[in-house]
């Protein structure tokens, strides 16, 4: 068991909630672990995080449609309240924003059914995730809105490792820059690793399992 900490420094009433040690991702090694756990299942606190990302967005792009990444779908429906109360445009016929969830193929690959994408083509799309740190993630999901016809106006997320991803802005509660010895390396090039330390969990949007 992992020991989860709160950062004394909170946006609104929402404290950011992490782990420090050696942790495993698909496609990194990190030395946090970033637990957003309470902002996507509890309703007070993902509506006090969707008031505060909100803020940081600049309302002269309309958004259609939310892409939920990372089981964001409760945080990226208050989102999109606040985006409709603060006065953000939608170019949707029922002048609401769409709020969708991706699915995966075996190759890990984003698709849409037929259902899905006319919420994708043609609408400007927001990507919402739990944390953007390498921006992996981030590039594949504009890959795949790309393809299904629809445009990326921006990236949201929790908490940023990294400024932007492809060009984009990257909007946050909390940064870098409230860990600021976060570290993220390749698995071959891991100081842990090289120094003998063993890794204390494996962790992914979904949560962390112990090893």
């Amino acid at each position: 068991m992992i020991e989860i900490k709160e950062l004394p420094v909170m946006r609104g009433s929402v404290p950011l909630r992490y782990a420090k040690g050696h942790f495993a991702t698909n496609h990194s090694h990190i030395n946090y672990y970033i637990d957003i756990t309470y902002q996507k299942t509890r309703l007070s606190e993902a509506k006090e995080s969707a008031r505060e990302l909100v803020s940081h967005f600049i309302n002269n792009t309309p958004v259609d449609t939310i892409l939920c990444l990372d089981g964001t779908a409760v945080l990226g429906t208050c989102v999109a309240q606040e985006l409709t109360k603060t006065g953000f445009c939608t170019m949707n016929q029922h002048q609401t924003i769409y709020v969708v969830e991706p699915e995966y193929n075996a190759n890990s690959q984003i698709i849409f059914r037929e259902n899905i994408v006319p919420m994708i083509r043609g609408k400007h799309v927001l990507v919402l995730m739990a944390s953007v740190t390498t921006g992996f993630t981030a590039e594949r999901s504009m890959e795949a809105i790309n393809y299904y016809g629809g445009t990326t106006v921006g990236i949201a997320a929790l908490y940023r490792a990294v400024d932007e991803v492809a060009g984009y802005v990257v909007r946050s509660v909390y940064s870098v820059n409230d860990l600021p010895d976060y570290e993220s390396y390749d698995y071959r090039d891991c100081p842990y690793c090289k120094r003998g330390r063993r890794i204390e969990a494996l962790v992914n949007s979904f949560g962390y399992s112990a090893l």
